[in-house]
């Protein structure tokens, strides 16, 4: 394994450097960094994407000849950790992440000219509808139905923990074309205009995000929604294909970046933070907490760096997405926990954003986002397949059990 970075390399991350210390204005940095997990309103994540777009870096791993930037492997891997080093804006990822590549890999040329330059540019939002309400890790179980009338499919069900769905103006959808097959072949992948006829958001208020009109996640309602031919990505009853395929993007991030720059910032919490008459970095229990959870995010980074080698001789990710998956969201919930603990009382229920509190923070400005962050971090061992679920299948592929 090769673990150096070329010249060239080098030069690109200092490129890199100067693109953030130019586009990242003041406004973003300080909406970043008052945020909880580094997500914003609609207009300013679309705002900080066109300038992406505009640079050409907004899609690092989309084929050129789609718009993306022909990186290599360590290019793409130093622009990811050089945006979480400065705590740039999470990029959405349900367009130019997952349905993107789902489309390039499945879809028709015409669907590719249809969709592709409009996600690239972020003119159009994306969400995503796969669980059920009765249907979340065994995905394969939906119900939501997509019934044959000729020229179009009507749909009709649900789906729930859709995230954004409030402001997206289209949702890919897992849905269900055939009621005698096997579970896992019945299933077809298709694409919704969010604002046709028959279709209704309910929010989902959590106990991070209790306001309205600030949701993450939604419900979505579907009565007797017309559905185009058109829409149908690749072959009817092949859906579960695309999303196996999906799911391998979804679960290959890169996180050691933004663990090592939240890490950096509990460390600064707790040098800072009054507790029992003295600062609580200076208790043996935390600093070993925060020596263990440092080593872990070291080691996750060692291994993004293993992926990365062999991506670079042409390998392709496989059951490796779901140990990153593993690691990188239990380290998320570790850190987000150490957060809390750091900030002690001056963490308790206190949030500057609701237009609805004119009260004057009680503690320092990082201690209002550590508990809503803190909530909010405990759905990522779930998502995208929970833990559970991935740790079978690394037994099943890796140790061949």
């Amino acid at each position: 394994m090769d673990l150096s970075f070329t010249p060239e390399d080098i030069a690109f991350r200092d490129e890199v450097r100067a693109f953030i210390d130019e586009a990242f204005d003041d406004d973003l940095r300080a909406k970043v960094a008052a945020s909880r997990n580094g997500y914003l309103s609609k207009d300013d994540h679309v705002r900080w994407q066109k300038k992406l777009h505009e640079r050409g870096w907004a899609a690092p791993n989309w084929p050129v000849e789609h718009g993306g930037c022909g990186w290599s492997a360590s290019q793409k891997y130093i622009f990811e950790t050089e945006m979480a080093a400065a705590n740039t804006p999470n990029v959405i990822p349900f367009g130019l992440k997952m349905v993107a590549p789902v489309i390039m890999a499945f879809g028709s040329e015409a669907q590719k000219k249809r969709f592709l330059p409009d996600i690239l540019a972020t003119n159009v939002w994306w969400c995503q509808g796969y669980s059920e309400p009765g249907s979340g890790s065994d995905l394969a179980s939906l119900q939501m139905k997509a019934e044959d009338k000729g020229d179009h499919y009507l749909c009709n069900g649900s789906k729930i923990w859709t995230s954004y769905a409030q402001v997206a103006d289209w949702i890919f959808c897992l849905v269900r074309t055939e009621k005698t097959a096997k579970p896992q072949e019945g299933i077809s992948f298709i694409l919704i205009d969010m604002k046709s006829p028959g279709i209704k958001v309910d929010p989902i208020y959590t106990i991070d995000m209790p306001r309205a009109g600030m949701q993450e996640v939604n419900q979505v309602f579907f009565d007797d929604v017309k559905v185009p031919k058109e829409n149908l990505i690749g072959e009817v009853n092949k859906g579960w294909t695309y999303a196996k395929y999906l799911l391998e993007f979804e679960r290959g991030n890169a996180y050691s970046g933004r663990l090592k720059r939240a890490l950096n910032s509990v460390r600064k919490i707790a040098a800072a933070e009054e507790g029992d008459g003295r600062r609580v970095i200076d208790d043996m229990s935390f600093r070993m907490k925060l020596a263990e959870t440092e080593i872990a995010v070291q080691a996750l980074e060692m291994t993004e760096l293993r992926i990365l080698s062999r991506l670079s001789s042409g390998q392709r990710m496989g059951p490796e997405s779901s140990l990153m998956k593993c690691r990188g969201s239990e380290l998320q919930q570790d850190v987000s926990s150490l957060a809390l603990e750091a900030s002690g009382l001056h963490a308790n229920a206190f949030d500057p954003g609701d237009p609805a509190s004119n009260e004057p923070p009680i503690g320092p400005d990082y201690a209002a986002k550590a508990a809503p962050s803190f909530f909010n971090l405990r759905k990522v061992s779930i998502y995208a397949g929970s833990n559970e679920i991935q740790r079978n299948i690394m037994a099943k592929l890796i140790l061949g059990l």
